[in-house]
């Protein structure tokens, strides 16, 4: 994707994909009860586009859409989950898709106010609060 006149358009052949990468929340397993409780937060949930990543992050490439699912899974269903394995299918797997969190992955923001927004709530970005550099 490239963004053009203020909208994003398709642009070129795609990357080549990496290999696909589940997230598991740091709360499983838990009883519907459980989660219920409680907000389900995804904050320690890591992206990045290194491909060589060995760190479990999701990997995702610049300048592509996304849409994430979350799958809700029969503890029954869940003995073989695992970040690297295709999440199962059947009747105990349920995935919700929620459209309005479909996103872009950008390499540098065009907004100053988001830029300030990033470097502001991005615990990473140190380096470009101490400076003053956007």
């Amino acid at each position: 994707y490239v963004y053009h006149s203020s909208k994003w358009m398709v642009a070129g052949n795609a990357d080549s994909p990496v290999p696909p990468r589940v997230y598991i929340h740091p709360d499983s397993l838990a009883s519907g009860d459980t989660w219920m409780r409680q907000v389900v937060s995804f904050d320690k949930l890591k992206l990045t586009n290194n491909e060589l990543d060995d760190q479990g992050h999701i990997i995702l490439h610049s300048m592509h859409k996304y849409q994430p699912r979350v799958h809700v899974i029969r503890k029954d269903f869940s003995s073989d989950l695992s970040p690297t394995k295709p999440v199962p299918v059947g009747d105990g797997v349920k995935t919700f898709n929620f459209p309005e969190t479909v996103f872009t992955t950008v390499t540098a923001y065009q907004n100053q106010q988001i830029t300030r927004l990033k470097i502001d709530r991005n615990p990473f970005a140190k380096g470009f609060r101490d400076s003053g550099r956007n």
